[in-house]
């Protein structure tokens, strides 16, 4: 029996169409309008659109970026060594992460941090079964610092933790409304696709999220909804089915 079908199901949570979700969220969306760092509203912003789906019955764990701080692969940078440039990068989820825990508590939901890198003073190092049981508790977890390891990504990461954690689905949140064809910042022209194929988001080379984390999640069958954050409700709306919100990968 699946970790998802041993969540009891109550008439409160029998309308859901995924009752454990691992939401990915960029760094770059903690942003807000700003040029860097946190914006403490966008932070709080999310903790209540988390704690309107946790009131519903899912269970829910997030993988935090931390490209609002620093990203190994950027310009900022420059000639570092690839790896330790990754390893400052994350350091910033852990950041990230530890804001966002504190909204979400703020709201009076109760969370866990659990980190891939000890940082015993902030965070849990993450251990699958202690993760799994503090969903069953009805606590959010954040997973922090990626996978641990340089040269991944922190949507590999979410990929890798969706799938330890036995989740129901990825809600990949971006600031459109779903996978376009093309860059509908820059192409009025751009389609949206309600639901597309993970062979089709490879051989395009649309943005969803990076080659492995698609073909991990292509490989173990596990789906994936892209969806509008800046939206308030999105989230609600995608666990409980609600059509038309997003692009599902499939």
């Amino acid at each position: 029996m699946s970790y998802s079908n041993a969540i009891p199901m109550t008439s409160e949570n029998s309308n859901l169409s995924y009752r454990r979700v691992l939401l990915k969220i960029s760094g770059e969306a903690l942003m807000g309008e700003q040029n860097y760092g946190i914006d403490v509203n966008v932070a709080r912003s999310v903790a209540e659109e988390l704690k309107a789906v946790h009131e519903v019955g899912v269970q829910v764990a997030v993988v935090v970026g931390g490209g609002n701080i620093f990203r190994g692969v950027s310009k900022s940078a420059g000639n570092m060594d690839r790896s330790s440039a990754d390893y400052i990068g994350m350091l910033a989820t852990v950041m990230n992460a530890v804001v966002l825990q504190d909204a979400l508590e703020k709201v009076e939901v109760h969370t866990r941090v659990m980190s891939a890198i000890d940082i015993p003073q902030l965070a849990e190092p993450f251990i699958r079964r202690r993760a799994i049981r503090h969903l069953e508790k009805e606590r959010v977890v954040i997973f922090a610092a990626g996978t641990g390891n340089p040269y991944f990504t922190t949507d590999s990461a979410a990929a890798l933790r969706a799938l330890e954690i036995k989740a129901d689905v990825i809600m990949k949140a971006t600031k459109v409304d779903g996978v376009y064809s093309a860059d509908p910042m820059t192409d009025a022209t751009a389609e949206l696709f309600n639901e597309i194929t993970y062979r089709q988001v490879l051989e395009r080379q649309l943005k969803v999220m990076d080659a492995s984390a698609i073909s991990l999640c292509m490989d173990n069958n596990l789906p994936i909804i892209v969806f509008n954050m800046r939206s308030p409700g999105n989230i609600k709306r995608v666990v409980t089915g609600e059509r038309g919100v997003g692009t599902k990968v499939g």
